[in-house]
């Protein structure tokens, strides 16, 4: 069962956004609860826009960077692009890859193969295909901060490598000739949260201003960096990065980049994704472009995905976006085998959950999903996951955790059971011989035991306050909608309603409950549609919901729209004439709460 925790906002704050923006108490509620206490901050919130983005020339190493490309650049020495397998890494590959095309230069990139080869540069691909290619620079996006001995081997090799990553960092840092990374301990830039690919955007930035203060761009035209938001958009809400800041600027510009007229490979995307354009979103982006770029890392190799992006062609892209659409079909029917099975075991096995965490291992599980696994098995079991392939003599694994416990910070208490591993707070990747997993699992779950609380076991839902249904309006619709994009670090505001009449409700489809709502002091009126999702059982007749915590979102459907209420969590009251039971939907599955029963008034 999940834990509601009803914000308060600060009403002399509410009252100061109310007097200056002149928006509705709802809006002015919500900007509080995210932190916008001043109206400096919430025009920047409603309105952002690239001119507000952080100086990039203040990441530490930035200037060391752009001047080895550029040089790079005029003597026409080979540059390599060497990038990850995930959206973020694949969409910053594409972003570097492209504007140095543009600019003239000898350029290649290379990701490496998730199952063969792993995560990030290794000292096998400074041998190839960096030096069978007479590679003489290398810049790595989404990955570098711990290649210590790919860096070594490379700079013996007379090779020079600009490392770019969000990932956390330890000093020593690797001896590269730049490390741009907003995680280092010394840079000052305070942009810690932008995922690779905003790294990498960066980067770019700084070294467009550098060509231009050469003279660069008298010759040629100086491309436009806002059509390369689109990108950024993409591997920014792909990596779960918070959407404040400048990752708000990069998601808000990008998605109307994509409205305007996207790249061949993104329209193709969205074509076969069944996405409507006009109506795009980061919700969009995270549930239905992202995992399809992600199925090509996944299942079969990462640089489908970047030609797909890279492409100009129509007819390729469509064909490739077709591809990666059967390899992320084929990717939800491996992982629900693979769920499957743990569920199973863990049905024979019940001890895997005495613990605070969750860690399992298996030869046949293809690595490659085994992150979205990890994800699905901490939403139901609200624990950190580690999920080991030991297809190999080395094992390969994904973790991810839950707010509250640093999950790169737990990995590191275990470093020494580890070959290696990276990533950060929430999701991380490591490393391992077969024979030390039972010193691991063992090492872990008792380091995970002694720092998570069972309190810190119960999932928490953030609710934004009480939003009576006779309240909701299109005009209140519209204003929450201001507030997109919402994802992590702005989530899409969560309200209360109590005393709801069920003026219908059945199941349609593959688990999912419909229904149209009423308040009980307005039961003559036409009422609100409602959906939920994952449910497996018909409501019984006569119930009334006591309590709702839901989204409220624009339902759109045949060019016309509808307001719409998501349910994520409620208490139903099943009446009779003599007595009502109290029972909790939490995720569609049902139960009677304490077996209590209320009299009638």
């Amino acid at each position: 069962m999940k834990s509601w925790n009803i914000l308060q906002p600060k009403t002399e704050v509410v009252k100061r956004l109310l007097a200056t923006l002149k928006c509705s108490p709802i809006v002015a509620s919500l900007l509080a609860n995210r932190g916008i206490d001043s109206p400096a901050l919430a025009g920047r919130f409603l309105t952002p826009s690239l001119h507000q983005l952080s100086d990039p020339s203040a990441m530490v190493d930035m200037d060391k960077a752009v001047r080895r490309i550029h040089d790079a650049i005029l003597q026409q020495e080979r540059i390599l692009i060497f990038g990850d397998y995930d959206v973020d890494g694949v969409t910053a590959t594409v972003l570097v890859t492209d504007f140095l095309n543009t600019v003239g230069a000898r350029v290649s990139f290379y990701i490496p193969h998730r199952e063969t080869e792993g995560y990030g540069l290794k000292p096998g691909h400074i041998s190839d295909p960096a030096i069978s290619n007479n590679i003489n620079l290398i810049i790595t996006v989404d990955c570098g901060s711990s290649s210590h001995e790919a860096v070594r081997m490379a700079r013996r090799a007379g090779i020079d490598v600009i490392i770019t990553d969000h990932h956390a960092i330890s000093n020593p840092m690797p001896e590269a000739l730049a490390v741009v990374n907003p995680k280092r301990c010394d840079c000052p830039s305070g942009a810690g949260d932008l995922a690779g690919v905003g790294v990498a955007f960066f980067l770019v930035i700084s070294l467009r201003k550098y060509l231009r203060d050469r003279g660069f761009w008298m010759s040629r035209n100086e491309p436009n960096l806002k059509n390369a938001c689109d990108l950024v958009a993409l591997g920014t809400v792909a990596d779960m990065v918070p959407l404040t800041g400048d990752n708000r600027i990069f998601v808000k510009s990008g998605i109307d980049i994509i409205h305007s007229g996207p790249r061949p490979g993104i329209q193709s995307l969205i074509e076969t994704s069944d996405i409507h354009r006009p109506f795009l979103n980061s919700e969009d982006i995270a549930f239905k472009l992202a995992p399809r770029l992600n199925a090509a890392g996944r299942m079969a190799h990462a640089e489908t995905a970047a030609h797909l992006l890279l492409s100009h062609d129509s007819q390729i892209a469509l064909k490739l976006a077709e591809t990666l659409n059967a390899l992320n079909s084929k990717r939800r029917s491996v992982e629900q085998c693979v769920l499957e099975e743990i569920h199973l075991r863990l049905q024979n096995e019940p001890e895997h959950l005495h613990a605070n965490a969750l860690v399992m291992a298996d030869a046949a599980w293809p690595c490659g999903i085994l992150g979205i696994v990890a994800s699905r098995l901490v939403h139901q079991f609200f624990r950190p996951v580690v999920l080991i392939a030991t297809k190999n003599r080395t094992g390969r694994g994904s973790a991810r955790s839950i707010p509250g416990f640093d999950l790169y910070q737990g990995l590191k208490t275990c470093s020494d059971s580890l070959i290696g591993f990276g990533g950060h707070a929430a999701a991380a990747g490591l490393e391992i011989s077969t024979e030390r997993i039972p010193e691991f699992i063992n090492r872990f779950t008792r380091m995970a035991d002694s720092r998570i609380s069972r309190e810190q076991l119960v999932p928490e839902m953030t609710v934004d306050g009480v939003l009576d249904i006779q309240d909701i309006t299109p005009e209140l619709i519209d204003d929450i909608e201001s507030l997109k994009p919402f994802g992590t670090g702005n989530p899409e505001p969560v309200f209360l309603a109590k005393n709801i009449h069920i003026a219908s409700s059945g199941i349609v489809g593959r688990n999912t409950r419909r229904m149209i709502l009423k308040a009980r002091n307005g039961i003559s009126g036409a009422g609100i549609s409602a959906v939920q999702f994952n449910v497996d059982s018909p409501l019984p007749m006569k119930s009334e919901i006591r309590e709702m915590v839901y989204r409220l979102r624009w339902n759109f459907w045949n060019g016309n729209r509808t307001p719409q209420i998501l349910v994520e969590d409620a208490i139903f009251s099943l009446q009779s004439h003599r007595s009502e039971s109290i029972m909790r939907i939490d995720d569609g599955h049902i139960s009677v709460k304490n077996a209590m029963t209320y009299q009638d008034p």
